[in-house]
């Protein structure tokens, strides 16, 4: 029989797997600089989310994190504080932070029901009240949405692709299929608007 909080939380794990994969192999300047214009980074996804989780999966069901967030604690998550690693964060600190976390989340979907009542401080007064099994979708979302953004931040960093990259094919496969790709947006001009040509 189909057990919808089974497959919710199997999603959500396979989600966390997939991000902490994209950290494998990588130096701790790759695993924290910036890769984006708006400074995404490797190290900030997993600060990121391991906060998400003690409160979506913790906090908001009376179970709070076990250990205390400086970026929380003084308020700079709300300057985003929780995007970054400082100097002194060590990816072995926040990799295990991280890990703990889900782990934490992981002992509240085991012990209560989807209906199981949940509050968030953080969400407009008029929709704090939530549910477990709401909660679990939006942690699910969340880091679906990173470990997105993780794979194209790890092929920026090394070229290194999702898992599905070498089935497809090797470099040459991939340099003629990228090359296809840009002949295709290079039919409507660099920046010309495609009812605007020019000669």
């Amino acid at each position: 029989m189909f057990d919808l909080k089974q497959e919710l939380h199997r999603k959500l794990q396979a989600g966390r797997a997939g991000l902490l994969s994209k950290l494998d192999g990588l130096s701790e300047y790759d695993l924290r600089r910036p890769m984006t214009p708006t400074g995404t980074n490797l190290l900030g996804l997993i600060k990121h989310l391991a906060g998400v989780e003690y409160e979506y999966l913790g906090a908001s069901f009376k179970r709070p994190a076990p250990e205390t967030m400086s970026w929380t604690e003084d308020g700079s998550i709300w300057h985003g504080a929780d995007m970054w690693a400082t100097a002194d964060e060590s990816s072995e600190y926040l990799i295990g932070l991280y890990k703990r976390a889900c782990a934490h989340g992981d002992q509240t979907i085991a012990e209560l029901d989807l209906e199981a009542p949940g509050w968030v401080a953080h969400w407009p007064e008029e929709r704090r009240d939530t549910t477990l099994g709401v909660l679990i979708i939006r942690m699910v979302a969340e880091t679906a949405q990173h470990a997105g953004h993780a794979d194209v931040v790890r092929e920026l960093i090394d070229g290194r692709g999702g898992t599905d990259q070498d089935e497809l094919g090797d470099q040459d496969w991939w340099r003629e299929y990228v090359a296809a790709i840009q002949a295709a947006a290079d039919s409507f001009g660099a920046g010309v608007p495609a009812d605007n040509p020019t000669d």
